[in-house]
């Protein structure tokens, strides 16, 4: 079954759906231009562009009926049968939503709907998603060679981003976070002029994209000698992420998967430290569903891929996180980040 038909098994008999955000789009047809949108029916699917793209579009949309004109969405949307036009909520600004309201059709918010079949990947998304990450690997022992002290933070992330491109990335998942020091008590520390000093930790979460699909790891590194507080606080993050590795399955309630990290960081007395939840799922977009999270409900597929990242982050002192990208199978799971995780002295 292709992607446009599981997403029919959703629709209704009068019911056509517009896709207008980039990521769903390239989703559902393949395209990957940002100037386009979608309609899919239960019998049809069509692409509109404009002259600039119909020669890429005609190209990477297989399958799709390719429209290069504004008149012709027009034309397409009046003449459909279908009473509802579903369209997502999350992807469409008050200005379009009127536009669309014009056409006299009913509308739906489906961006849910739309959005469910991308949580299981099948085997080609897991094969990118998985090469994409072993990128990163690659991006890690990298930079292990290349980050010293008296270098800026922007130094190291502006190094790393550069070798991921370099070596295949398209772009990068996310702005690259290189946070030392106490700033690395900042979960989304984007890289700053500090200079990186003997005795930091180092926190780098980065990502690329590869193939369309994105990577995610973190690690964290000690410049000299560790305190007894900095080897204990990691101690206790890596103990947590194993945990939570080991509890992520086929079947698991995702809330419970946060928990098995969480209960170890506060039994240590760090709860209070920990502000985030585990883990997200990965894809397309750096941040999908489902997600380990205390207030998550759902359960675990084969064919998710989630990240596994507590941290602890003490404000004035530091912070660590430890993160991988875990794959969901239906016996097993699979680790796809290789990079070690004891505790790297530089």
């Amino acid at each position: 079954m292709n992607r446009c038909d599981r997403l029919r098994q959703s629709m209704m008999e009068d019911e056509a759906v517009l896709i207008t955000s980039c990521p769903n789009i390239f989703y559902y047809s393949g395209f990957t231009s940002e100037d386009a949108k979608i309609v899919i029916t239960k019998s049809q699917q069509m692409l509109f562009t404009d002259s600039r793209y119909t020669i890429q579009a005609r190209l990477e949309a297989k399958g799709f009926d390719i429209y290069d004109k504004a008149d012709d969405f027009k034309k397409a949307i009046k003449g459909l049968e279908c009473k509802i036009i579903c369209f997502e909520e999350e992807a469409l600004s008050v200005a379009q939503y009127e536009k669309l309201k014009a056409f006299g059709k009913e509308l739906k918010p489906f961006s849910k709907e739309i959005k469910k079949p991308r949580e299981t990947k099948d085997s080609a998304e897991l094969r990118k998603i998985a090469e994409a990450e072993r990128l990163g690997d690659e991006a890690f022992s990298y930079i292990l060679k290349h980050i010293s002290v008296g270098r800026t933070e922007k130094e190291i992330a502006s190094e790393l981003e550069f070798f991921m491109r370099k070596n295949g990335a398209s772009a990068l998942s996310f702005e690259t976070i290189c946070a030392s020091g106490v700033r690395s008590a900042m979960p989304h520390g984007t890289a700053s002029d500090k200079v990186i000093k003997k005795g930091d930790f180092v926190t780098l979460d980065f990502g690329c994209i590869l193939d369309g699909y994105c990577s995610d790891m973190t690690r964290t590194i000690v410049m000299g000698t560790p305190s007894q507080k900095q080897k204990e606080i990691y101690d206790v993050v890596l103990k947590a992420q194993i945990s939570a590795i080991n509890a992520v399955k086929c079947g698991a309630r995702c809330a419970d998967c946060d928990m098995a990290a969480r209960k170890i960081i506060e039994d240590a007395g760090y709860g209070n430290n920990f502000g985030h939840g585990t883990g997200h799922s990965v894809g397309i977009e750096i941040h999908e569903s489902p997600n380990l999270s205390p207030k998550s409900d759902a359960i675990l597929q084969a064919g998710n891929v989630v990240t596994v990242e507590p941290g602890i982050y003490i404000d004035g002192f530091g912070g660590v996180r430890i993160e991988d990208l875990v794959q969901i199978n239906d016996q097993n799971t699979e680790n796809l980040t290789k990079s070690v995780k004891d505790l790297i002295i530089i």
